[in-house]
């Protein structure tokens, strides 16, 4: 097994972790607006690694490209999307939970 099969092998399995994390936040969360968050960790590093990864196992050749194109798509219009739910849902009335000032933010709820 070379060094780039090691790292390739590396990072597709912290991507995979990250993209489990933010799937268990998605259910956890107690809000729209932090289970956004959540959704946010999938898409930067989850799908960043994973793509990173593929990259280095397919090498210099088109399927790079086409990895390349799609880290892209993916870097400029999650931001995107989450600005617009976001702004969607606070026009809506959808309020954020926030802790109380007595309340410890780490009691459960």
């Amino acid at each position: 097994m070379s060094l780039i099969d090691v790292l390739s092998t590396v990072l597709l399995s912290i991507g995979g972790i990250f993209c489990v994390i933010g799937a268990v936040g998605m259910l956890r969360m107690p809000d729209f607006f932090t289970r956004m968050h959540a959704a946010s960790i999938i898409d930067t590093l989850g799908a960043g690694l994973i793509i990173l990864g593929l990259m280095l196992q397919s090498g210099f050749t088109l399927a790079t490209a086409k990895l390349v194109i799609l880290g892209l798509l993916i870097f400029f219009t999650s931001p995107t999307a989450s600005h617009s739910l976001a702004n969607a849902a606070l026009e809506r009335g959808a309020e954020p939970v926030l802790a109380d000032e007595g309340e410890s933010s780490s009691s459960p709820r």
